[in-house]
């Protein structure tokens, strides 16, 4: 290359650097401003990725340490299984307080149906030392004509074979004694001998109580149809209906008692106040309608 030709390029190379120069600035200035910071929806992208990333790093390492296949959720779904524990949480608390209140209800009732069965042997033993009192508190005895029957002296044995009214008087006697099973088999010896006699129908009512004290119920209930068979007018017939009904109570034929019960208010209207008192109690205790 010649020097002229040297020399006009090198003119022609600072021509082109003096015009490219003015353009040189604005393109820089360009560039510039085409990398301005994320701005705040790609800083939050960022973020996100940067938390999936921890969490897919732990599952990894959890993966890795345990040998357990690992079950992936999503980041978004935490808040919710947050929440989730939390009403877990609330339920349990009030399942385990509706369970407290259900234990003590149930001690409650438990302690009722206690006191319930106490008052029920109660009252059965109750019933057990009245009836054993009425033999010595019911009706007084009377003969045949309706007057008072009398014992005097020691008590008598259960063997008879003499008179009907000596015969019951003995075996009345045994029973003011308190010896209630010889004074059982008095009576049954005299409605044996007797049975035509007047004195029969008092002499199984008599024999129905004792029966009673025992607990025979079916043979008391027998004793006491017959006493009251013919409906006596005496003063110890409403008593001895009241005992046949309860006499079938015990036995569980509520329906007989409450007939029974029935005639009782029926046949006798003027019956004592103790006895229209007991009777009442009977009904209940029979649920008659």
């Amino acid at each position: 290359m010649t020097h002229r030709r040297r020399i006009a390029l090198s003119a022609a190379l600072a021509l082109s650097l003096t015009l490219v120069g003015p353009m040189a600035a604005p393109i820089a200035l360009a560039q510039t401003s085409m990398s301005d910071p994320l701005d705040a929806r790609d800083a939050r992208r960022v973020e996100r990725m940067e938390q999936v990333v921890r969490e897919l790093r732990a599952i990894v390492f959890q993966g890795r340490d345990t040998g357990r296949p690992v079950v992936v959720q999503p980041a978004e779904t935490d808040y919710r299984i947050e929440e989730l524990n939390r009403r877990l949480t609330d339920l349990e608390s009030v399942i385990t307080r509706l369970t407290g209140q259900i234990e003590t209800t149930n001690f409650e009732l438990r302690q009722s149906r206690d006191k319930t069965t106490a008052l029920e042997n109660q009252l059965a033993a109750m019933n057990q030392k009245i009836a054993a009192l009425e033999v010595f508190t019911g009706v007084p005895p009377t003969g045949g004509g309706g007057t008072p029957s009398s014992f005097s002296g020691p008590p008598p044995t259960a063997s008879g074979g003499g008179s009907p009214q000596a015969d019951f008087d003995r075996a009345r006697g045994l029973m003011l004694s308190g010896d209630y099973s010889a004074a059982e088999a008095a009576f049954e010896t005299f409605v044996g001998r007797h049975g035509n006699a007047g004195l029969a129908p008092e002499a199984n009512y008599w024999l129905g109580k004792t029966l009673v004290v025992r607990g025979a119920d079916a043979e008391a209930a027998s004793a006491f149809i017959a006493a009251i068979r013919g409906w006596p007018t005496t003063a110890w017939a409403p008593d001895a209906v009241l005992e046949l009904s309860r006499s079938l109570i015990a036995l569980g034929r509520s329906s007989e008692a409450c007939q029974t019960l029935s005639e009782l208010g029926r046949r006798y209207p003027a019956a004592a106040p103790s006895i229209q008192s007991r009777a009442a109690a009977a009904r209940t205790q029979a649920r008659c309608g």
